[in-house]
């Protein structure tokens, strides 16, 4: 495991994103607008502390790996990311423009979020029951 620091802590902070297109339309249809997605995603996350590990698509959604530092605030990363990249692709990118309806917002409001890497959480369990409590006096 990839282990991080700051003066205070010590983290693995690891999250999978996946993001839907509004209404499923096939608004990525080049590389290149999945490659400027990236950019953009990196540019936002970065002020924020958060880091694009991986990312790819399909023509209607897209995976990242984040990684995140404690202070960060996913939801926050996610808006910002959201308004930018609708922003700038309708406006470099026709295609997109075009599967979105121009004045209609690229993505879904809705998006998936769950934290991945590290131990499974039985294995988490089993480790925290058997931690030897102090007696009771």
């Amino acid at each position: 495991m990839e282990l991080e620091s700051t003066r205070n802590a010590v983290f693995s902070l690891k999250y999978h994103l996946i993001m839907v297109v509004k209404y499923r339309r096939k608004a990525f249809v080049r590389l290149a607008a999945l490659e400027r997605l990236r950019e953009i995603a990196t540019t936002v996350g970065e002020p924020q502390g958060i880091r694009i590990d991986e990312m790819n698509g399909e023509a209607d959604h897209v995976h990242f790996l984040l990684s995140a530092k404690p202070r960060s605030e996913l939801s926050k990363f996610v808006n910002a990311f959201k308004s930018a990249s609708s922003r700038v692709l309708k406006r470099e990118f026709p295609e997109v423009a075009k599967s979105a309806f121009l004045r209609e917002a690229l993505w879904s409001p809705s998006y998936f979020i769950c934290s991945v890497g590290g131990a499974p959480i039985e294995v988490l369990r089993r480790y925290i029951e058997q931690q030897k409590a102090p007696e009771a006096h």
